[in-house]
């Protein structure tokens, strides 16, 4: 009987094992809510003192109508804004979207350091090369959902879009 006992034991723990492992690939999948699908998240490092971080992501409507991100938290940083780097005339200026980021219907948008971008403001801790930051997007009609960004390299290396 104890044998049995044994066997039974270890076969609930491998099966816990296999779901255990199953929730955590999941958590690389892309995040779904309503019509919106975000895939590509991800920071970069920060250097010791450096008070704000930038965050990217992208952003597919497969909808039939527009959406807005309207909102970023995340429990790691005061604030979370979101921002635009464009060229004005020989000058690259960057500027606070108060309004939210526009997701029109079945189109992708791409959230990438140079562009579009998230701003973590006061953060609490430099983020780290392999920690993770986690984020709440709020969109007008979707809703919220978290996300987690992987924290890659600092520098102009790293993540790869496709």
């Amino acid at each position: 009987m104890k044998t049995f006992t044994k066997l039974a034991f270890l076969g609930i723990f491998a099966a816990t094992g296999i779901i255990i492992a199953g929730a955590t690939a999941a958590q690389d999948a892309p995040a779904k809510v309503a019509n919106l699908e975000i895939t590509s998240a991800f920071t970069k490092a920060m250097l010791p003192g450096q008070p704000v971080g930038g965050g990217y992501l992208t952003i597919k409507n497969t909808g039939k109508s527009d959406d807005m991100l309207v909102s970023v938290s995340s429990p790691v940083a005061g604030t979370v804004e979101m921002h635009e780097m464009a060229m004005q005339g020989q000058v690259m200026k960057m500027r606070k979207l108060d309004t939210g980021i526009a997701i029109p219907a079945s189109k992708t948008v791409e959230l990438t350091p140079g562009g579009l971008h998230l701003m973590f403001i006061k953060v609490k801790e430099p983020f780290k090369q392999g920690g993770k930051v986690p984020v709440t997007l709020t969109f007008e009609k979707a809703g919220k959902v978290d996300i987690t960004l992987p924290v890659e390299a600092a520098g102009p290396g790293g993540h790869m879009h496709k």
